[in-house]
C-alpha cells in the first residue's frame, strides 16, 4: 500500500475536470502536492481552494519540449517528489481524411510526447516507492471511429506504460496506466476539431478521480475501464 498522507505529489494538468478532482482527492488523504497547468488564473484558484496542502505551483505549456523537465523541476524545489500524476489531455473528432497536420500534432504532443518527456524527467528524481500515474482513456482498449488520431495517442500511451513498468522494477517505481471510460470533464466540449458524437452520459469527474487514487494507494499498476464499475462505469 502506498500511504499518501505527508506524500508530496506533482499533478500535471491540475486545473482540468479529472486533474482537479484528483487534487482534490489526493489533498483529502494528506498528500502535498505541486501543481502545474497551462492557465495561471485557474492554479492559483485550485490552490487557495486547497490551501495548506498546496506546496507551489507552476504554469508551463506542457507541450513546449522543456516543460516538463522543469516542471519536475519545480517540483523538486519544493522537496523530494514521492509521485507524478498526468492528467493533461486533448481531444479532437472527425473522420481521417479530414484531419490536419496541426491538430494531429496538438494531440500527438499533449496526449504522448509531453507524458513521455515527464516521464523521462521524473524517474530520475522518483525514490523507491515512487509512483508514476498516466490518464489514457477506454479509447486504448476501443480504437473508437471518428477518433481515430486520439485512440492511437492514447494507445500509445498506455503502451508507454506497460514497458516502463518494466524497466522500472528494479528501481521499485510503480506506473499506473488509467483508462477511464467517457467522464464528464467537459473535454468533449473543447475538441480541437470537429464535433463529438453523441457519447452518452458519463461518469462524474469525482467518483472517476477517487478510483484512480484508490489504485495509486493499492500499489495497482493497470486501471482498466472496466475497473472503473464501482464509480458509475
Amino acid at each position: 500500500m502506498t500511504a499518501l498522507d505527508s506524500a508530496h505529489v506533482l499533478v500535471v494538468g491540475a486545473t482540468g475536470g479529472l486533474g482537479s478532482a484528483i487534487s482534490r482527492s489526493l489533498a483529502d488523504r494528506g498528500a502535498r502536492l505541486t501543481l502545474s497547468s497551462r492557465s495561471t488564473d485557474r492554479l492559483d484558484a485550485l490552490a487557495g481552494e486547497l490551501g495548506a496542502a498546496v506546496l507551489g505551483t507552476h504554469r508551463a505549456d506542457i507541450t513546449f519540449p522543456a516543460a516538463p523537465a522543469e516542471v519536475v523541476q519545480a517540483a523538486m524545489d519544493q522537496g523530494q517528489v514521492d509521485g507524478v500524476v498526468y492528467a493533461a489531455g486533448a481531444v479532437a473528432f472527425g473522420p481521417v481524411a479530414d484531419l490536419d497536420d496541426e491538430v494531429l500534432d496538438a494531440l500527438l504532443l499533449v496526449n504522448l510526447v509531453a507524458p513521455v518527456r515527464l516521464a523521462r524527467a521524473a524517474v530520475r528524481v522518483l525514490p523507491a516507492g515512487g509512483f508514476l500515474a498516466n490518464l489514457s482513456a477506454v479509447v486504448a482498449e476501443r480504437p473508437t471511429a471518428g477518433m481515430a488520431a486520439y485512440s492511437a495517442t492514447k494507445a500509445g500511451l498506455t503502451g508507454f506504460d506497460a514497458a516502463l513498468a518494466l524497466e522500472l522494477r528494479r528501481q521499485k517505481v510503480r506506473v499506473l496506466d488509467a483508462r477511464p471510460p467517457h467522464t464528464e470533464t467537459g473535454l468533449a466540449d473543447r475538441p480541437l476539431d470537429g464535433s463529438a458524437p453523441a457519447l452518452g452520459a458519463g461518469l462524474e469527474p469525482e467518483a472517476v478521480a477517487e478510483r484512480i487514487v484508490r489504485a495509486i494507494e493499492q500499489d495497482d499498476r493497470d486501471l482498466p475501464a472496466a475497473g472503473f464499475a464501482d464509480a458509475g462505469a
